[in-house]
């Protein structure tokens, strides 16, 4: 009872911009340290009563993403790795709750029309990510992965990374009726477009802070690809196929002869080329039928320039 009380303590919530923000990376750690030297099965049993049960929609088996003994093990993992994150996700920890609403306040003056999400979570994300946004149980959810941002972003500038998140919970719902299951056209467009605002945003940032090369050298390896890579490209932009799509956009790909994760920065210059003859407030709100059209025009346009 002492480690559900103390748990539950280090759990917060606070409001930005008139939405609820909950904070459970505190939690995590208290979590972490009241349950040092226990076996590592004590250990996930104990986080799924405290910290899991306080998000159960993200971090529960009713979620479906992975078996029970599958999450067991990813909570596990988690707990594994955690000290040598543990210095730079408190320092994350730690900025958050200043450094959203000063973002927030900063896509508003470009996009005056922005409303944070209504459901808005920080949190360690057991490995899953630094940030984006989920459906869980009908409803969505922007989540951040104190985890994920202390192990991919260091100590760089995060602006681009929030903007190109804070980007997708304002472009999203204007595609969702072309997005399920979402076919190859519509992931690189969202992507593509979010990097290119949030470089528009932040002309300063490097290639890593946009989130264009991850893994590194991502970017150089698909320059030295690039007629390949449209070429392929061009052949599955109406694809829903989940191991196509996962060959452009995640890190377990089952392509090995062009570089993973590729289809951001391809979607990164579809963007950018569609961006010299549309202003970014047209381009945010175009419907399914003219992205679909202007994605599939630009490529065909990008290919054979490579060619």
């Amino acid at each position: 009872m002492r480690l559900m009380l103390s748990v539950l303590l280090a759990c917060c919530a606070w409001t930005t911009n008139a939405a609820p923000v909950r904070d459970l990376t505190l939690a995590f750690d208290e979590f972490y340290r009241s349950t040092e030297g226990q076996p590592s099965a004590e250990r996930v049993k104990a986080f799924r009563r405290t910290v899991g049960a306080q998000f159960a929609e993200f971090y529960g088996d009713e979620r479906g993403a992975w078996t029970s003994a599958e999450q067991d093990a990813r909570i596990a993992a988690a707990i594994r790795v955690y000290p040598t994150l543990r210095p730079a996700y408190l320092k994350k920890a730690r900025e958050f709750g200043t450094q959203l609403p000063r973002y927030v306040q900063e896509f508003q003056q470009r996009f005056p029309d922005y409303r944070l999400p209504g459901s808005v979570w920080f949190v360690n994300s057991l490995g899953e990510m630094d940030g984006g946004t989920r459906t869980l149980a009908g409803r969505q959810y922007l989540i951040f992965g104190a985890d994920g941002m202390a192990k991919y972003h260091g100590d760089g500038d995060e602006g681009a990374f929030f903007h190109h998140e804070l980007f997708h919970t304002y472009h999203e719902p204007r595609l969702a009726a072309c997005s399920e299951p979402q076919p190859v056209w519509s992931g690189l467009w969202t992507e593509g477009l979010a990097t290119y605002v949030s470089q528009r945003m932040h002309p300063a940032a490097n290639e890593k802070e946009l989130l264009l090369d991850f893994p590194a050298g991502t970017v150089a390896r698909t320059q030295a690809q690039l007629p390949a890579a449209w070429a392929q490209l061009e052949q599955v932009l109406d694809s829903a196929d989940a191991d196509v799509y996962a060959s452009l956009f995640q890190m377990s790909s089952k392509d090995k002869a062009l570089p993973a994760r590729r289809g951001y920065y391809l979607g990164y210059l579809v963007a950018e080329d569609a961006g010299r003859t549309h202003d970014l407030d047209t381009l945010a709100r175009l419907d399914c039928a003219a992205a679909r059209e202007l994605v599939t025009r630009t490529v065909h346009k990008l290919a054979a320039a490579a060619r």
